[in-house]
């Protein structure tokens, strides 16, 4: 650790001399004191993670205090350590800076969705509030990313898919693409072995050809650049794993097809010479038509800036040169942690410009009350390709992909999106649900005698800002009739759940529900409703649980019970050939859990869902007192029908451990096809220590069957221990 700390120092001594090094070591100090005790799951000291945290800011050039932050990050959630206390030892700033990074967690959610979005939210206003909380949090999820090996399966699939999702797409919005390049490869690799491993093996294959065929190019344009005295450097440039990947699945191609796999970068010292090379090029080898980009003249929303052209090579193969300066490659590769507003120790100007799309996005989602609803407009709005297109008078306006005129209109200009009656692409009339393609020029029609928008363009619109400007216009101009349709459909929801209004409407129930979602009145729910800005199943199983509460205990259970029953029949189901009674209910809706899969045999137990039936695990399983939220009442008896069909098969994972050696895997395998059992899927790997783990899920009809495979498998050679997967 004394290493790792040292390596930290000197690479941060590279870029800041003058760093506050005596601080930065009472960080580590501190942190080291925190968690002590405490094991990473590798079996790490947990400081290991926090110190590399430190190490991937210092690679983005980060100041002291961004650093510091790093090797404390954890310290607020993860030990007994306060704000009050990093506020006092170090400073406010650096306080705010963990505390944003820090998830919440001593307030009750109901679901897990809820948790994970208001986890976001409060890294989102913390990041719109220092930029650099979000830095923290993408070099805190990289290390975690780079070590998930040692984490569970299922932990893994969940982090890469979050990680996919929401932290590479945010590394992208920043430009930080040294960032954003490896944690989509490092998900792709989780969430995809198999396509992540064939396609790196048909990338390897090539390489050596492919090197050689940049090289040559490399030279001739080298040699031409320097005839006309143009300094600057050449390279070839690598490709990552899921960017080739994504191309290819999205556009139906080979990877022979993919024309950016050979590609080369030129750095130079000014954007003049940026042009001048870009005239080399295209006089040496032929443009490919439809090709070029200047992103010079019109940067990202992220401030990247270069050339890109697709021009075909010798031999007739297509490659992909990018032009640029080394102020841009930098920005290219660390993005705002090359600008941020720290950096010179004064507020920038453009640095509200730069991140003007952070805000907006946080105005659009403040209505977002239902969980499932913020997650995904976070990712569109996060995760999405753009457009270019032009105003009348040559301005250029960046939308995602897809938009329409509606969406063009309400980033004009809320007024104008109101009045808004008809368009004009290219100077032709288009119908509002047009999509707007790249270089298109857009002019909106508007009329003072215009009645306002309509609730099909909620439909019709694709970015969250048009959206929301339509819901606002709607609660200001609409605002009596809202609250009755809202009231209408909450009274015909709960009807549907054998409820009335006059039970679930007390005050001290909405009260519950304006104080969870941030109403200042029953109307704003009922507006809400009706705007669709809060789902009605959100409303309705919140004001259930509240009135159920209410209760006492048997009636709670009852309640539960005719819940699920009237469930069963909305969807038209009979019972099952599942093999399991409930107790108390006929006709009832059951799901055979897959984090345990239960067989006749085992001990089992029923957990009443919300919309879902009941649903049935093993006793020992852990994910049944995991997720018991609301107390006993949800559990119910459920057990084994004595005549069930031999028929019914139940799916049933098992884990074995062997000491490797040739022909393991075929002898357990054969194994399994004697005792004429279907083997569904297999997973199987070697550990360091020549250990084999193999994850196998099996078609059975019960636990005695089970239990005869598992005593034939443990007869084979080398193998040590077989369990079932929990």
């Amino acid at each position: 650790m004394i290493d790792a700390f040292m390596r930290l120092k000197e690479q941060i001594a590279k870029y800041n001399p003058d760093s506050d090094f005596q601080l930065i070591e009472k960080a580590y100090n501190f942190s080291t004191k925190a968690h002590k005790g405490q094991e990473r799951v590798s079996g790490d000291p947990y400081i290991v993670h926090p110190v590399e945290v430190g190490c991937l800011l210092a690679e983005l050039e980060m100041d002291d205090n961004s650093i510091i932050a790093g090797i404390l990050h954890d310290t607020i959630e993860d030990t007994a350590l306060t704000y009050d206390r990093i506020k006092e030892e170090f400073s406010e700033e650096i306080a705010e800076l963990v505390d944003g990074v820090t998830k919440l967690t001593k307030i009750s959610y109901t679901t897990k969705q809820e948790i994970q979005a208001e986890n976001f939210r409060k890294m989102f206003l913390a990041m719109a509030k220092d930029i650099r909380v979000i830095i923290i949090k993408l070099c805190d999820r990289l290390h975690n990313m780079r070590t998930l090996k040692f984490m569970a399966r299922e932990k893994q699939l969940q982090k890469a898919r979050e990680t996919l999702d929401i932290y590479a797409p945010l590394a992208h919005r920043l430009g930080i693409y040294k960032i954003k390049g490896e944690l989509e490869d490092l998900s792709f690799r989780y969430l995809d072995e198999k396509n992540y491993y064939d396609l790196a093996e048909k990338i390897a294959k090539k390489r050596k050809e492919r090197e050689e065929y940049i090289l040559s190019i490399i030279e001739s344009v080298k040699k031409k650049t320097e005839e006309v005295f143009i300094e600057g450097s050449i390279e070839g440039r690598a490709k990552h794993l899921y960017s080739i990947y994504k191309k290819m699945t999205a556009q139906n191609k080979t990877i022979d097809q993919i024309y950016d796999l050979f590609a080369i970068r030129l750095i130079v010292n000014s954007v003049k010479d940026c042009y001048s090379v870009l005239g080399i090029v295209h006089e040496m080898f032929k443009p490919m038509p439809g090709r070029f980009k200047d992103y010079i003249s019109m940067p990202k929303p992220n401030m990247y800036q270069s050339l890109h052209t697709t021009v075909i090579g010798p031999e007739g193969i297509p490659f992909e040169v990018q032009i640029r300066t080394w102020e841009m490659h930098r920005t290219a590769e660390v993005g705002i942690a090359a600008h941020w507003k720290y950096k010179e120790g004064k507020d920038n100007r453009s640095y509200a410009e730069k991140f003007s799309w952070l805000r907006q996005m946080l105005e659009w989602q403040k209505d977002a009350r239902d969980p499932d609803e913020f997650m995904e407009t976070l990712k569109i709005d996060l995760f999405t390709d753009e457009v270019f297109v032009f105003t009348p008078k040559g301005d250029v306006k960046n939308l995602r992909a897809g938009s329409t005129p509606i969406d063009f209109a309400y980033y004009i200009h809320s007024a104008i999106g109101n009045r808004m009656v008809g368009a004009k692409v290219n100077g032709r009339i288009v119908p509002i649900e047009h999509e707007l393609k790249n270089g298109d020029i857009v002019e909106i029609l508007t009329s003072g005698a215009s009645n306002g928008p309509s609730r099909d363009w909620l439909k019709i619109a694709k970015t969250s800002q048009a959206r929301t400007k339509i819901n606002q216009w709607f609660k200001k101009e609409k605002r009596e009739e809202n609250i009755e349709q809202g009231r209408i459909m909450l009274e015909k929801e709960i009807k549907k759940h054998g409820l009335t209004m006059n039970q679930v409407q007390k005050s001290e129930y909405m009260e519950t529900i304006m104080k969870k979602y941030n109403f200042h009145s029953v109307d704003d729910i009922f507006v809400a409703i009706a705007l669709g800005s809060i789902t009605l199943n959100t409303v309705v199983s919140r004001l259930k649980e509240e009135y159920r509460k209410s209760l006492p205990p048997e009636e709670q259970t009852n309640l539960l019970l005719n819940s699920v029953e009237r469930e069963s029949k909305r969807k038209n189901k009979s019972t099952p050939d599942s093999g399991i009674v409930v107790k108390g209910i006929d006709n009832c809706l059951i799901r055979i859990s897959r984090c345990c899969n239960p067989v006749p045999g085992d001990e089992i137990i029923g957990y009443i869902t919300r919309g879902r039936g009941v649903s049935v695990h093993r006793k020992d399983c852990p994910n049944v007192k995991a997720n018991i939220i609301d107390g006993d009442a949800r559990l119910i008896e459920v057990y084994w029908y004595k005549k069930s069909s031999k028929n019914v098969s139940y799916l049933a994972d098992i884990t074995l451990k062997a000491n490797d050696r040739p022909g393991l895997i075929v002898e357990i395998t054969n194994a399994i096809g004697e005792s004429r059992i279907p083997l569904r899927a297999i997973n199987a790997r070697t550990a360091k220590d020549m250990s084999s783990l193999m994850h196998m899920t099996l078609e059975i009809t019960d636990t005695d069957q089970l239990d005869r495979i598992i005593s034939k498998m443990k007869r084979i050679k080398g193998v040590l221990e077989i369990t079932r997967s929990k």
